[in-house]
């Protein structure tokens, strides 16, 4: 099952009340320290990164303390959260345009491209485009897409020693979802169940489950 993820898992987020804490917790279970990424301005986040293969990361994702912008909310929830979850999974692809026109004619808006930027604690920036991640996804079953460019993949220069091992997907409604996914060029078995999201990670503690 290895081969297939990685042709289309970009990353995956993990969303926590505190960003030490989500560090610590997750540092605890695989081993691997997660390192400090930078913040998202526009959504008043900061994020800490792990590698989980060449191109692949998981991304922990926590508010950056700021005050909230009622404007334009923190995404996935993030400031009624009580607990660490995984939020959603994020696809790579070149031509952005083209899967959210595909994504149109199966009822999924997966709103426009747009620009994406970070700075890191080093003042170097990582620009990118994508998706609108805050677009209702099937509670992240269905992933927001990106798009590197010419920019070096998080995955090759975050803490290694892990590897995605399996994503595993649930959703009341596994037929529809699974449609849509395949749609999107995505061959992604999903079961049912209250819809969430599960991935197994290999480590230097061995197999650790996220969800």
């Amino acid at each position: 099952m290895a081969a297939p993820l990685l042709s289309f898992v970009d990353h995956l987020v993990l969303v926590t009340p505190d960003l030490q804490q989500g560090i610590d917790g997750v540092a605890g279970l695989l081993g691997v320290t997660a390192a400090v990424g930078g913040k998202h301005p526009k959504w008043r986040t900061q994020n800490a990164l792990l590698s989980l293969g060449p191109r692949l990361y998981l991304e922990l994702m926590a508010s950056d303390g700021e005050p909230a912008d009622p404007a334009n909310p923190r995404p996935f929830g993030i400031d009624g959260l009580s607990s660490m979850r995984l939020a959603t999974w994020v696809a790579r692809a070149d031509d952005l345009q083209r899967i959210v026109s595909a994504a149109h004619s199966q009822g999924v808006d997966l709103g426009p491209v747009q620009p994406g930027s970070r700075r890191k604690p080093d003042g170097s920036e990582l620009r990118w485009e994508m998706t609108d991640l805050t677009k209702n996804r099937e509670n992240g079953i269905v992933p927001y897409f990106i798009n590197w460019g010419a920019t070096v993949h998080p995955g090759m220069t975050s803490p290694q020693g892990c590897r995605l091992e399996e994503l595993k997907a649930f959703h009341p409604e596994p037929q529809r979802i699974m449609t849509i996914l395949s749609t999107l060029g995505i061959d992604l078995r999903v079961e049912e169940g209250p819809a969430r999201l599960e991935i197994v990670v290999q480590s230097p503690k061995g197999r650790g489950i996220l969800k």
